[in-house]
């Protein structure tokens, strides 16, 4: 083999290796992917999107457009998914995967769920005809924010807002779920015949429901198969809780007491507050 041969083929097997390394460089991208998950009741809200940097340029009615459909991130469509049935800016989704586009004006934008989860942005996947839903939406100032993110904020059991967040603004897109009635549901599937299932249901209802009456009738159930010093103490707490403070304090003396007997008297120091509250009352 000549040197000239040797020498072209060391270029080559150079070459090849210098490609390889290059193919193998672990770089960040400019739009890195990035998701959010949050449970709102027993709703899980999901937003799968990749997440654009401001770059000192002009974003609002320059690198997105106004007046023109945007896949609200970067790469391909952002998609929001709902573990349950939703009511989404005011219209009912049910549980699923969707797309979510936005069209961006100097006022009110047009927020759009269109019914295939999976699609590239607003060309050729895209067809209106998919939408399920478009809505009216206002966005608000808010403080600068370098990369895109969509946030889930002011949630309780019941509702929330999905927020979508970059540069100086914020789009909140309100969201309510069907927790009370899910949980109603999820009640009648469990409850079992044991009195601990009933007490455990009748303190949701005191607790976080505040419906006394339903409490009332699942704490009922759960005497009536075994007096424990935790139900006693259930009923005490919803008799107080519908006025009723001096049956309260005989039903909350006798759970203190039975309670004392118990290895497991967890609620002790909470019980000798209220007890004590109670019978300032008068």
């Amino acid at each position: 083999m000549s040197n000239l041969t040797r020498l072209s083929s060391s270029i080559f097997f150079l070459c090849c290796a210098a490609g390889l390394a290059r193919a193998d460089l672990d770089l960040p991208r400019p739009s890195p992917f990035a998701k959010v998950v949050q449970t709102v009741g027993l709703t899980d809200i999901t937003v799968d999107y990749s997440s654009p940097g401001v770059k000192g340029r002009k974003i609002w009615g320059g690198v997105v457009p106004y007046d023109q459909m945007w896949r609200a991130g970067a790469n391909q469509a952002t998609k929001v998914t709902f573990s349950r049935d939703v009511t989404f800016a005011g219209k009912p989704v049910p549980a699923g995967t969707y797309a979510f586009f936005v069209i961006p004006t100097k006022s009110a934008w047009t927020v759009i769920l269109n019914k295939r989860g999976d699609q590239a942005g607003t060309g050729r996947d895209y067809k209106q005809a998919d939408d399920l839903l478009r809505v009216q939406v206002s966005p608000k100032a808010a403080p600068f924010r370098e990369r895109l993110a969509y946030l889930v904020t002011d949630f309780t059991d019941d509702k929330a807002s999905l927020d979508l967040e970059w540069d100086k603004l914020r789009l909140p897109i309100p969201i309510t779920v069907g927790t009370a009635a899910q949980v109603t549901g999820n009640i009648t599937a469990a409850i079992d015949g044991t009195w601990r299932t009933y007490a455990n249901a009748a303190r949701y209802m005191l607790e976080t429901k505040k419906d006394y009456d339903a409490g009332m009738k699942y704490i009922d159930q759960s005497l009536a198969l075994k007096e424990d010093w935790f139900n006693v103490w259930i009923k005490a707490e919803l008799l107080a809780a519908k006025g009723n403070l001096k049956d309260a304090r005989t039903q909350g003396d006798r759970a203190y007491e039975m309670g004392k007997k118990s290895e497991g008297f967890f609620l002790e120091p909470e019980m000798k507050k209220t007890l004590a509250e109670w019978k300032k009352k008068g």
